[in-house]
C-alpha cells in the first residue's frame, strides 16, 4: 500500500512536471505567429520587430507588458494590447495616432495629434488638415492643447472648413475657414453652444464672427 502511494506521487509529480516543462520552457506551446490587428500606417513588420518576441520562445512566459511598452513607443503608436491566444500565437491590437492639425517645419509639416505628439514629418501634408499657428506648438503648452482640443471638438461640417488653428494663449483661440473668414472662439469652454451658433451665423455674410461668448455674439 505505501509503495503504491509512493508510486502515484512520483507519477503525480512526473506528470506535473511535464506539463509545467510543456508550458513555461519547451517550444512545444511557443510563439508560432504574432497576429497585429488594428493598423492602418504602420506596418505589422514593424511592430513585430518592435514586440522583440523570438520564435518558439514559450508563450506563458511572453512579458506581455513589456511587448506592449515596446511596441507603444512606436511614434505612431498611441495605445497597445497584447494577448495570448493559445495553443502559440501572440495577438497585438494597436490603436494608431490620427493626425489632426500640421505644423510647418521649414518646407515640410509636422502632423500631429490631439495631444500635440508629433506623428510624422511629411514633404505634403493632406490638404485638409488645418494648419496650428502657436508660439510654441508642443504637447502640454496651454495653447497649443487649447487649439487642439477645439479643433477636435467641432461637428464634422463645420471641422471640415477649417484651415487654421491659431493661439496666442488657451483663451484665444481663433480659426480660418476655407473662404477666408475668421472665427474669435476664445477658450476651450461651452464648445457645443459656440458650435451651434457658429453653425447658425455663419449664413451672415460678416468677415469676422466672435462667439468667444455664446450669450454675446458680434459680427463683423
Amino acid at each position: 500500500m505505501k509503495a503504491r502511494r509512493v508510486f502515484l506521487v512520483l507519477l503525480t509529480a512526473g506528470v506535473v512536471g511535464t506539463a509545467a516543462w510543456l508550458i513555461f520552457f519547451s517550444p512545444v506551446l511557443g510563439v508560432r505567429s504574432v497576429e497585429i490587428v488594428g493598423n492602418v500606417t504602420v506596418p505589422a513588420d514593424r511592430i513585430r520587430q518592435a514586440a522583440q518576441v523570438p520564435d518558439l520562445h514559450p508563450l506563458a512566459t511572453v512579458n506581455l507588458a513589456g511587448v506592449q511598452a515596446r511596441v507603444q513607443a512606436i511614434r505612431q503608436v498611441a495605445g497597445a494590447k497584447v494577448d495570448r491566444v493559445w495553443p502559440g500565437t501572440l495577438r497585438i491590437e494597436v490603436v494608431e495616432r490620427e493626425p489632426v492639425a500640421q505644423v510647418p517645419a521649414g518646407n515640410r509639416a509636422a502632423l500631429i495629434d490631439k495631444l500635440g505628439v508629433v506623428i510624422e514629418v511629411r514633404d505634403v501634408a493632406p490638404p485638409l488638415l488645418p494648419v496650428l499657428r502657436v508660439a510654441a506648438p508642443a504637447a502640454g503648452d496651454p495653447a497649443t492643447m487649447a487649439a487642439l482640443k477645439v479643433v477636435v471638438g467641432l461637428p464634422g461640417e463645420l471641422g471640415g472648413r477649417v484651415r487654421q488653428v491659431a493661439a496666442t494663449t488657451a483663451e484665444d483661440v481663433t480659426l480660418t475657414l476655407s473662404d477666408g473668414r475668421t472665427v474669435i472662439w476664445g477658450g476651450v469652454d461651452r464648445p457645443e453652444a459656440k458650435a451651434r451658433i457658429l453653425t447658425s451665423m455663419l449664413r451672415q455674410d460678416a468677415e469676422v464672427y466672435d462667439v468667444s461668448s455664446p450669450d454675446v455674439v458680434t459680427l463683423k
